[in-house]
């Protein structure tokens, strides 16, 4: 059985940093791709970037050269380094595997 379990998330100014994990369990990030996903309130959810098994990595445009997705497969799991945060970054953030999701974890970028 999959399980995903988000941390990480909080209150950050704009231009902060925000590192979020994805810890799972079922999984091999050798072989599973990992996404993140984010879900703003009152819109519709969003996928954010992706690593695959082999390491290729991709990310939607809107957070190209701010953030980063990475991963530590000795601890199955996958981080997501974001910067320069804007209050347009505001969501739940969420972690997908196959058909599994993580229960999410808020960022919110207010001054």
């Amino acid at each position: 059985q999959v399980q995903l379990v988000e941390s990480g998330g909080g209150l950050v100014q704009p231009g902060g940093s925000l590192r979020l994990s994805c810890t799972g369990s079922g999984i091999s990030l050798r072989t599973d791709s990992i996404s993140w996903y984010r879900q703003a309130p009152g819109k519709q959810r969003v996928w954010v970037a992706t690593i695959h098994g082999g390491g290729t990595t991709y990310y939607t445009d809107a957070v190209k050269g701010r953030v980063t997705i990475s991963r530590d497969i000795v601890k199955n799991t996958v981080y997501l380094q974001m910067n320069t945060l804007k209050p347009e970054d505001t969501a739940t953030y969420y972690c997908n595997c196959r058909t599994t999701w993580g229960q999410g974890t808020q960022v919110t970028v207010s001054s």
